[in-house]
């Protein structure tokens, strides 16, 4: 499948920033994907769970630290650091399930850096300036810091994002 749309039972998988929530306005909560899409709902079965926790035991819990904004085109970000931590889960993760890409292709083999959306929509005209607002307001809020323990499996069910699972880091 080429294209952004989610599709009801697509799946991925995120590190939540409880921390950060009050700074998000995209209008979801505070996250950094790992990967998305994952594998479909209905090809999540007990061999994929058990792959799950043995690939998320491998890695010690860590810490990620959010002090910078940075922008992609007509989106606001925090970049996470060290940003590597989160690649490397992505990268183990698409080793595994070479079908699972990044975004689905939209933005290369790779997918997008690591980054945590504060806002995204403001169109081509509009974005540099409100961005530019935005990031002023929420500067004396940072740097925001998360211990990263788990890395929580969501099901997109049509409507919203639910909480499917949550695979524990060593």
């Amino acid at each position: 499948m080429s294209g952004w749309g989610d599709v009801v039972g697509d799946t991925a998988l995120t590190i939540k920033v409880l921390e950060a929530d009050a700074l998000v306005r995209a209008g979801f909560p505070a996250h950094v994907t790992v990967l998305y899409p994952f594998l479909h709902e209905s090809a999540i079965d007990g061999g994929v769970r058990r792959a799950l926790v043995e690939i998320f035991g491998a890695y010690d819990a860590f810490e990620l630290g959010f002090g910078a904004f940075a922008r992609y085109p007509g989106v606001l970000y925090l970049q996470p650091e060290p940003h590597h931590l989160v690649r490397r889960l992505t990268e183990a993760l698409v080793g595994r399930w070479p079908e699972a890409v990044p975004y689905r292709g939209v933005f290369g083999g790779e997918g997008l850096e690591p980054h945590l959306t504060v806002a995204n929509s403001e169109g081509p005209s509009t974005w540099r300036a409100a961005y530019d607002a935005l990031e002023r307001e929420l500067a004396p809020e940072l740097p925001v810091v998360t211990k990263v323990r788990e890395v929580q499996l969501i099901v997109w069910d049509g409507a919203r994002w639910r909480d499917r699972a949550a695979y524990a880091l060593r």
